[in-house]
């Protein structure tokens, strides 16, 4: 990285220099031309009065030309780059064609990356246990914590149809952990792991909707499930369709998430009524605001039952409170109550507030 920074620095100045040489050169040679003539001059006022004249011109001269190479390097630069937000920068929506390349395999965040020490749920699952130890049920209080990625290894950008700008495609994982790390009678086991892999085929888009921008669109292939054997073995595999809108200003977006679930047999299937629980699909709002971070899931199954769910999200970066610490980490507060918070739960109501730490991603993406 040094190496290429170094490169790039010398190749930069380089051009600046072949850039300026000519045209110094010629400026140097009016300029000594005009000395000769001035120094040529016998009254003292008037010789006096010319060198004056000749620094006051060469002055204005370097001046105007300052404006008109600053607005010639605005006019170099892409008008899609003007606009940062943080949906744009996530999923690359405002890179410029020759930029594109650029982006390929390398690890982004996906969804939000945390460490929740404290997670505590006041109607643990108590029926997902194959042991009837005491000290084997579950305990209100454990950890809950989220890894998430994704890499793009392919894009391209599309020229001629206004409200489509480009396609990529993207690979991602999401592995989200529920650890009874206090349970020190039982060894502390992990109560349940899910494991979700994806490929997603995004669409950037710009149209607007509701006074909001249509941003990206994007199609795709996703698996979840618990790794875990039968009776416990929990798994799923979806179509997934997302749509991504936003202000104008970028600093709110909503992301509307459909699945349809491609049919099991039944003989293997875990959970054939998963569907009831989990609905169609969710929405998410999200609000960044100060450098804070508020969000908002709701789920419904759209049925009479109401078998939904919502999480509340709350994070602040931890520059917030003195500039000594850093601002990509970030307190952060989770509330969820409803069904479906994971694939051993998904039938199961959950009432959790939990607290901890949060990667702030958004906050050096914008």
């Amino acid at each position: 990285m040094i190496f290429r920074i170094k490169c790039f620095i010398t190749l930069f100045l380089i051009l600046i220099f072949s850039t300026l040489a000519i045209p110094i050169s010629i400026y140097a040679a009016e300029a000594a031309d005009r000395l000769i003539q001035c120094s040529r001059i016998e009254k003292d006022a008037e010789r006096l009065k010319c060198f004056d004249e000749l620094a006051q011109s060469k002055k204005t001269e370097e001046t105007s030309k300052l404006p008109n190479a600053a607005a010639f390097a605005i006019r170099e630069t892409p008008p899609e780059l003007l606009h940062h937000s943080v949906m744009g920068r996530q999923w690359d929506l405002d890179i410029h064609p020759k930029k594109i390349e650029d982006t390929f395999f390398k690890i982004r965040s996906y969804r939000p990356m945390y460490f929740l020490p404290v997670a505590y749920n006041s109607s643990p699952n108590q029926d997902a246990t194959l042991d009837f130890d005491p000290n084997a049920k579950a305990q209100h209080n454990e950890a809950k914590f989220q890894l998430s990625f994704k890499v793009k290894p392919w894009g391209m950008d599309i020229e001629g149809i206004d409200v489509l700008k480009g396609v990529d495609i993207w690979l991602a994982y999401t592995q989200l952990a529920f650890w009874q790390v206090y349970n020190s009678a039982f060894s502390a086991p992990f109560r349940d792991t899910n494991y979700e892999p994806e490929l997603l085929i995004n669409l950037r888009t710009d149209y607007h909707l509701l006074g909001l921008r249509g941003r990206m669109f994007n199609l795709g292939f996703n698996h979840q499930s618990n790794g875990r054997s039968v009776p416990l073995s929990r798994s799923w595999n979806r179509i997934v369709a997302n749509v991504g809108l936003e202000n104008e200003e970028g600093n709110f977006n909503l992301l509307l998430k459909t699945w349809y679930r491609i049919p099991e047999n039944e003989n293997n299937d875990d959970n054939p009524d998963i569907i009831r629980y989990m609905g169609y699909g969710e929405l998410w709002g999200t609000l960044y605001w100060k450098k804070q971070r508020f969000a908002v899931m709701l789920r419904n199954n759209f049925r009479q039952d109401n078998l939904g769910a919502v999480q509340l999200d709350w994070s602040v970066p931890f520059s917030t409170f003195s500039d000594k610490l850093s601002d990509k980490c970030s307190i952060y507060l989770q509330y969820y109550n409803g069904y479906g918070e994971s694939l051993l739960d998904y039938n199961k109501s959950i009432n959790r507030i939990s607290i901890g730490f949060m990667l702030a991603n958004w906050n050096w993406d914008i």
